[in-house]
């Protein structure tokens, strides 16, 4: 009897350990860490012109998690009040009270603060600072100031979120040039037509806590601007293409995921409702991952 009490009190305290890791790997908002992988590698073999090595690749990945980690968690920190509101957030971490606020916001400022040294000792200044910046931009930028307070939230607040491949792409050529900043301005363009797809059908949500996202404003603007944006992401992929002498796989995902893309944007601005953003967020993703997935297959297969 006494060792079966014993082996349950043992499991207790094991079950209680993973659902507080698991919780605080929630904090680092995983998809995000998608986009970082998918985005990073791509622009890194680019650069190289093959493979860059894993030390090197490892120690980028490694700053860019933790610069984007941080921020996450200390995005849920800030934002823990309308989290605790809204339906999709309302079961997260801090507000459900499975980790204590203050804790998420020093294991956020320690992740984000400590990308900067990492990546200056393993890599170069221009990983760091660039790591270190977006981090910052992130949290006191877009998090504290543009998400509550303009439209353009999602717009302005997207230079973040498009550092990743040009972080990437410092980290092998420790400068800024033109390939960098396309791979940049590709994720940049793109990241307004894959949000506003999922904003839109939680517009209701925003609208109760008083973000002032753009589908809250205006449904009708926002279909028109995912639209546009998706024309614009099309055409600096083939732009970057040109400009990295890029070949034909490259070229046959750009050209054909790109038409997708616009004909997804298309059919969502001129559908009725919600019509097309579920097709649109899940399109986008697919096709981010295809379009740097063919830079990497071009590079090493075509050269």
């Amino acid at each position: 009897m006494s060792s079966v009490r014993q082996r349950a009190g043992t499991a207790r305290p094991a079950s209680v350990w993973r659902q507080t890791a698991r919780d605080y790997f929630v904090l680092t908002k995983p998809s995000i860490m998608l986009l970082l992988l998918i985005t990073t590698v791509p622009a890194m073999v680019l650069a190289d012109g093959g493979w860059p090595g894993w030390q090197l690749v490892l120690a980028t990945l490694v700053g860019g998690v933790l610069a984007a980690g941080g921020g996450g968690a200390v995005n849920m920190y800030i934002d823990r009040d309308i989290d605790a509101l809204m339906r999709r957030t309302r079961k997260r971490p801090i507000p459900s009270g499975r980790v204590p606020a203050r804790h998420a916001a020093i294991f956020g400022w320690s992740l984000g603060l400590a990308s900067g040294p990492w990546l200056l000792f393993t890599v170069n200044p221009w990983a760091a600072a660039l790591a270190l910046g977006a981090f910052a931009y992130y949290v006191v930028i877009y998090s504290m100031y543009l998400k509550r307070h303009t439209v353009h939230n999602t717009v302005v607040g997207g230079i973040a979120g498009a550092a990743p491949p040009l972080i990437g792409w410092t980290a092998v050529t420790d400068s800024i040039t033109i390939e960098g900043a396309l791979l940049f301005a590709i994720v940049f363009f793109w990241q307004p037509p894959h949000f506003w797809a999922l904003a839109l059908r939680l517009a209701d949500d925003y609208r109760a806590v008083n973000v002032p996202m753009l589908p809250v404003l205006s449904e009708h603007e926002t279909k028109r601007q995912t639209f546009l944006y998706s024309i614009l992401t099309a055409a600096i992929t083939l732009i970057f293409g040109a400009v990295a002498t890029m070949g034909a796989i490259y070229f046959a995902v750009a050209t054909l995921g790109g038409l997708g893309f616009v004909l997804t944007g298309w059919r969502v601005m001129r559908g009725s409702g919600l019509e097309g953003t579920k097709a649109m967020f899940r399109y986008s993703t697919l096709y981010l991952a295809a379009l740097f997935g063919a830079m990497v297959a071009d590079r090493l297969l075509i050269g």
